[in-house]
């Protein structure tokens, strides 16, 4: 473009991965609680283990007022964060399209630095934002050690709700200093911990269109964790279930292709799915119009196709999930709980989670999946004695899905797999459970 004085963002290789809107679900708990379909004895649950270090997590975030606490750069505080004046013009060349390098407007927001109290081995960002088509949004993250060294930036994603003329995509490990990415999670390398931490928002938009993104929410789940957790003691006062719709995301085997394939692949975006539809949202029929008519519940393959994450080369992309559900004006973040004792604080609040686990054989009984590495189901209650009431994407059927799990096996492949990773989906007016006790939301 003649006269224009641009920066030109060129990326690498690909990463490598180390309806109308459902009826209104509003939450309906309901005590006494059973485990119906699958009966254990109290002899088949795994043996408590003994107390390990103490799991350090701090969740950080900005919404549209608390925004201001940061800086802006070719951005300004509109109901959170726009494009504003003084924005830097760039050249940015999709590497999975085809449109070449196109020139784009671009401004930052960052944050305060941030210190956890603890030195941190891990960071989760997760965002709420709009992105006309024509915009993205980047995320990135660097950290401090207590001596003063301080970390590059690295890339947690580039995203948006859109797919036009633009891929949704994870930038790899970039390993290079003291931390490196694992899909969506900024890691140290080992011996390190970071002391304190910031984010970076990049906002762009296609220059001269007028148009801007605007983030809504940000935050990040700080955490140092042991190695593996104890089992926890049940909450007293009795079982639960919340009415949680039921989706198995094999119903969709082999559909779309270009979006990891339906089936197993799609467990994170069925899962979210089935926590809009408890919230009583979703796309509509327009909006998912374009899915093949023989293909069933397809807001599902709608989901799948905007978490998609190119480079990841899935849609199990932790924070492009809950991005997804905030954008249907939903609060969602992704944070990390201690112990199922938390997760029983949410579901007394009404509010049911997308959890992230993993195990071998013989670890999960009456799941239908034999092992996993990494596999996310919706916790939708407990029962009387204490174990989860789980709505199991991998199951074949919808009859299926709900599944009554052990509480040490379940606590077991979430804890030890993810860290307690999960999404906190739910409307603005629905409260969290008494957040100003707990320091991980």
């Amino acid at each position: 473009m003649a006269g224009l004085t641009a920066a030109v963002i060129t990326l690498g290789a690909a990463a490598t991965p180390s309806p109308a809107a459902p009826p209104p679900r509003l939450p309906q708990p309901s005590s006494a609680v059973s485990d119906r379909d699958q009966t254990f004895s109290d002899s088949d649950d795994v043996p408590m283990r003994a107390a390990t270090p103490d799991k350090r997590i701090s969740y950080t975030r900005w919404g549209t007022r608390s925004v201001r606490q940061g800086r802006f750069v070719g951005t300004r505080h509109q109901d959170g964060v726009e494009i504003g004046p003084g924005t830097t013009p760039v050249l940015y060349r999709d590497p999975y399209g085809t449109s070449g390098r196109l020139a784009y407007d671009r401004g930052r927001w960052f944050s305060p630095w941030v210190k956890p109290g603890f030195g941190l081995t891990e960071l989760i960002a997760s965002y709420t934002a709009s992105t006309p088509v024509g915009t993205f949004i980047e995320i990135s993250a660097r950290g401090r050690t207590a001596s003063g060294q301080e970390s590059s930036w690295d890339s947690l994603g580039r995203w948006a709700n859109h797919d036009r003329r633009f891929h949704r995509m994870s930038l790899g490990a970039q390993d290079d200093d003291l931390s490196r990415i694992a899909v969506d999670t900024l890691v140290t390398r080992p011996g390190v911990s970071l002391d304190s931490w910031q984010l970076r928002m990049s906002l762009f938009r296609r220059t001269d269109s007028g148009k801007t993104p605007t983030l809504t929410t940000v935050g990040a789940t700080a955490s140092r964790l042991p190695a593996a957790s104890p089992t926890s003691q049940p909450l007293a006062g009795g079982g639960i279930s919340l009415k949680v719709p039921k989706y198995s995301q094999e119903i969709h085997a082999g559909e779309y292709p270009q979006w990891d394939g339906g089936g197993e692949a799609w467990c994170s975006p069925t899962s979210t799915s089935m926590l809009l539809a408890y919230w009583g949202t979703g796309p509509t029929p327009r909006q998912y119009a374009w899915v093949n008519d023989d293909y069933r519940q397809p807001w599902v393959d709608y989901a799948a196709r905007h978490t998609y994450a190119w480079g990841y080369d899935g849609t199990g992309d932790w924070p492009y999930n809950t991005a997804y559900a905030g954008s249907f004006g939903l609060d969602s973040f992704v944070t990390r709980l201690r112990s199922l004792r938390e997760a029983e604080l949410f579901i007394r609040a009404g509010i049911p989670l997308v959890a992230s686990i993993g195990f071998d054989a013989g670890e999960l009984d009456g799941s239908p999946l034999t092992s996993t590495a990494g596999h996310v189901s919706v916790i939708r209650g407990f029962t009387d004695s204490g174990r989860v009431i789980v709505n199991d994407t991998a199951a074949p059927t919808a009859k299926s899905v709900r599944r009554v799990y052990k509480r040490g096996q379940f606590e077991n492949a979430w804890l030890d797999t993810s860290g307690g990773v999960v999404y906190v989906i739910r409307p603005a007016s629905t409260p969290l459970p008494a957040p100003k006790r707990h320091s991980n939301w």
